[in-house]
């Protein structure tokens, strides 16, 4: 069997098994196992799986995983949500649909400080999701909302994806995080901007006026000041150099532990849930890293990538539409994996494709420009059908909304994402902008 052929019944595999719903780091463990054995055989394959659990795990990097999961579950469980939603309704009261803009902005604001899209999209809509529909914002536009909002978890730093990137790159999370900053926020601006339009392109959706527009008060002010001071003391101390990203992580999770406290929201219960639910999600990750390190593994020993490169650069494609492909294969390939995984398999194959590739920028711009293009797309998987993770959590949380009204909720947000992507796509110089000040 020719290497390009086992490559494919590889992942052939790998799908097979995800489409009998076998869990994804299972599947890849398996469909590596496959290739590895039968390319070197049963004792090579013990002798690397004897040390890959500890090769991997070693790394002090990892570390930053579930330390920024405890942080996002003390901001969930402490109560900050609904603080951030409250301070976000008053400043966009005055607009049209500005209960949903104030989604987007509160989505944002806590995402700088959870780093999960599932659980921005979760916590925002449980506070956020009453609000809309007693004001009258039918089910299509909040759930839509809602669901576009929780991709700012992963788009505005500290983003697990984009720390896991990092890793597998070997690239510097702290220029990676600031790079980061600036699409985020065109992410942010991005979904307003298609909230206005939208409501007044389809009327119906949104309350022509809000007669009871929230008022700016000295509770609503302060009851953001813990957020903002947490996101300084993290993002401050890594950029000052006062500590690493791992350290910053660290100190985040103390610090939100200690702002949740301060709300008086946070019980012994909710303590245990933080550290129980970042148990769960942080082995649910590690378990998907042994599973791509062996399919890819496996994948290394048919030296398909080495093949990929070849045969990419025979074609003398322009570099800029080798990348729009594979965005647009991470597009497809969202409707059946989540980000992670899609991560974990596909950079250790396409990384080293497009870092071979000449576009005139220096090789660490380029590995930082291609994450935040990866970072952009994987989130499009998230909002998308058939599968469309974010949708199917808010969805869940809104019982009366049909899927179907949710899905078509999401189309607005949908095409900012495409506008976004392909604006970041031709300027690269709006992701690295901010990295010039990173030393």
């Amino acid at each position: 069997m020719s290497s390009l052929a086992l490559a494919g019944l590889i992942f052939g595999i790998m799908l097979g098994l995800m489409a009998i719903r076998v869990p994804i780091a299972v599947a890849m463990f398996a469909a590596g196992a496959f290739g590895y054995i039968y390319q070197v055989g049963l004792p090579p394959f013990f002798n690397n799986l004897n040390g890959a659990a500890f090769a991997r795990f070693a790394s002090y990097d990892l570390s930053v995983i579930p330390l920024f999961i405890l942080m996002g579950n003390f901001a969930t469980q402490g109560g900050i949500s609904k603080a951030l939603f409250q301070f976000a309704s008053v400043v966009m009261a005055r607009f049209k649909g500005g209960l949903a803009m104030a989604a987007v902005l509160a989505s944002a604001g806590f995402g700088a400080i959870c780093g999960s899209s599932i659980a921005t999209a979760a916590t925002i809509t449980s506070v956020a999701l009453p609000e809309m529909k007693r004001h009258g914002y039918s089910g299509r536009l909040a759930t839509g909302t809602l669901a576009a909002g929780g991709t700012l978890g992963i788009l505005i730093p500290p983003s697990v994806p984009l720390v896991i990137y990092a890793i597998l790159t070997e690239q510097n999370i702290a220029k990676l995080f600031a790079a980061a900053m600036v699409p985020g926020i065109i992410a942010m601006l991005g979904y307003m901007i298609a909230i206005a339009i939208y409501v007044r392109l389809v009327p119906g959706h949104a309350p022509e006026h809000e007669n009871d527009h929230p008022r700016l008060t000295m509770e609503a002010l302060m009851g953001v000041g813990p957020i903002a001071i947490v996101f300084l003391i993290v993002f401050g101390g890594i950029y000052g150099g006062l500590f690493t990203p791992t350290e910053g992580a660290g100190v985040g999770a103390a610090s939100t532990f200690v702002a949740a406290l301060l709300k008086r929201e946070l019980t012994l219960a909710k303590v245990k849930q933080c550290f129980y639910a970042t148990a769960a999600a942080s082995a649910m990750i590690f378990m998907i890293f042994i599973g791509a390190d062996m399919m890819n593994s496996a994948l290394a020993l048919t030296q398909v990538t080495t093949m990929l490169s070849e045969v990419i650069n025979s074609w003398n494609v322009a570099p800029l539409m080798v990348v729009t492909a594979i965005l647009l294969f991470y597009v497809v390939l969202g409707a059946v994996m989540d980000e992670l995984s899609m991560i974990l398999l596909t950079i250790p194959i396409f990384f080293p494709v497009v870092i071979g590739l000449d576009f005139g920028m220096p090789q660490e711009s380029v590995a930082i420009w291609f994450g935040i293009m990866v970072l952009m797309t994987v989130g499009f998987g998230l909002l998308a059908p058939p599968v469309g993770l974010n949708v199917y959590v808010v969805n869940g949380m809104a019982k009366d909304v049909p899927i179907g009204e949710s899905y078509r909720g999401v189309l607005p947000f949908l095409a900012s994402d495409v506008v976004r992507t392909t604006l970041l796509l031709l300027f690269p110089g709006l992701s690295l902008w901010l990295v010039q000040y990173v030393g």
